[in-house]
């Protein structure tokens, strides 16, 4: 299989704050109709991916990674796709914008 979920805490601190940053990066400027700093949103997916509503994903193929909501049905297909389908499923990664702002 090409597509592996990555338990947050096999990564050191430094790793998981680089691969939280990349992700954030990849999203541009829009964040919705609250505009938020880059430490809450770095906050909001490390909490996201801490407490299970993220997970982390690794296309062991293409060597990249992204950062999807739990319950995103693209997850879902890909798990329960046949192994072959792995390779061609196109995944949108999840956006900053997903995430709701704290008050």
């Amino acid at each position: 299989m090409s597509i592996q979920i990555i338990p947050i805490n096999k990564l050191s601190s430094q790793a998981l704050k680089g691969v939280i940053e990349e992700f954030i990066s990849r999203n541009g400027t829009d964040y919705g109709v609250i505009e938020s700093s880059w430490e809450t949103n770095v906050k909001q997916v490390k909490d996201k991916l801490k407490t299970g509503l993220a997970v982390l994903v690794f296309d062991d193929k293409a060597e990249t990674t992204n950062i999807f909501l739990a319950d995103d049905p693209v997850l879902k297909k890909i798990w329960t796709a046949p192994p072959h389908r792995h390779q061609v499923l196109q995944i949108s990664y999840l956006s900053c914008r997903s995430f709701p702002h704290s008050p």
